[in-house]
């Protein structure tokens, strides 16, 4: 398939809107407003201001964190296999990440990937980690990597369902995954976007808690949901900031800087946040200090050309074991 110059300029939006959020967000990463207020009184909205603490200094200023690497584990994987989900390559990816300097793994996919048998069983050790937290984990470790699939022109449900239950067998996480995932191929691909009704019933359909987020985001205000205190890593925090931006953000900008100076889990609530504001957007509304000041901007580059490659193509599939 040939794909039109606005769905070109949408796919990346998404994919640069990832690495962006992600990258900026790590300035705020883990901060309470009164720490926000201290480092940034005039706020954070550029990569060179970001503070050099013993978290932070560990990266280069524009560079991502673990939330983009593993959406790249998920990318590489499929442009390895040619356009199809294959289960085993993407477990092997993020094995094989993990297995190096996984910066900012979170402590829920660490346990997870440090299963010797995870590429021959991920399912099964991601559901016993979520078992022994007493069915209760729940964290954003899934939705903050999932965006690539829905770039995809096949793009099913099941597909964020499977890659999300590579480490998250939770319905909320599951759910969160999905719903981003819809919103985003819709917006992509010039499809009808879904509704607040239509999201609630998805959200539904794996887990009754979801919705009340996906409403407070459309018709509340950033902080009707505390995204600064021990719950940041929540799933359900990340989907709400995400939506918010999505439902009340003129510019992609505007977003990105109300989600990043909100603070909490900020890299992972800007990353997916970005992804969908650079799907509605489009890569050409994103302002261009963003882009061209990532420290890894030529890698994404190369993903983005090699991503298209297989997408015009026209070889996909479904998400296989």
């Amino acid at each position: 398939m040939t794909l039109t110059e606005d769905t070109l300029d949408h796919i990346k939006g998404c994919m640069f809107g990832q690495a962006v959020g992600d990258a900026l967000g790590l300035g705020t990463e883990f901060m309470d407003r009164y720490e926000l207020r201290m480092c940034y009184p005039q706020g954070l909205s550029r990569y060179s201001q970001i503070v050099q603490d013993p978290h932070r200094e560990r990266w280069h200023k524009g560079d991502w964190t673990d939330d983009t690497d593993m959406w790249m584990c998920i990318a590489r994987a499929i442009i390895k296999d040619n356009g199809a989900v294959n289960l085993h390559s993407v477990a092997r990816n993020f094995k094989d990440w993990h297995n190096g300097t996984p910066m900012g793994c979170g402590g829920h996919i660490n346990k997870v990937l440090s299963m010797r048998d995870y590429v021959q069983i991920p399912l099964k050790c991601a559901e016993l980690w979520w078992e022994l937290s007493h069915r209760n984990a729940a964290a954003n470790g899934a939705l903050m990597r999932t965006s690539v699939l829905a770039l995809l022109p096949d793009y099913r449900p099941e597909m964020a369902e499977s890659v999300c239950r590579l480490t998250h067998s939770d319905g909320r996480c599951v759910g969160s995954c999905v719903v981003v995932c819809d919103l985003i191929h819709a917006l992509v691909y010039g499809k009808t976007v879904p509704t607040v009704e239509e999201m609630c019933r998805t959200a539904n359909s794996y887990d009754e808690r979801i919705a009340v987020y996906i409403t407070k985001a459309y018709s509340g205000t950033l902080e009707d949901v505390v995204l600064d205190d021990d719950s940041m890593g929540y799933t359900l925090n990340t989907l709400f900031a995400a939506l918010w931006a999505y439902f009340h953000a003129d510019t992609f900008e505007q977003g990105l800087l109300a989600v990043v100076n909100a603070g909490g889990d900020a890299d992972t609530n800007a990353a997916v946040a970005c992804s969908i504001l650079g799907a509605k957007f489009g890569f050409g509304q994103i302002p261009a200090y963003y882009v061209d000041n990532l420290y890894r901007r030529d890698v994404m580059s190369r993903c983005y050309e090699d991503l298209v490659k297989v997408i015009e193509s026209g070889i996909g599939g479904q998400a296989d074991s």
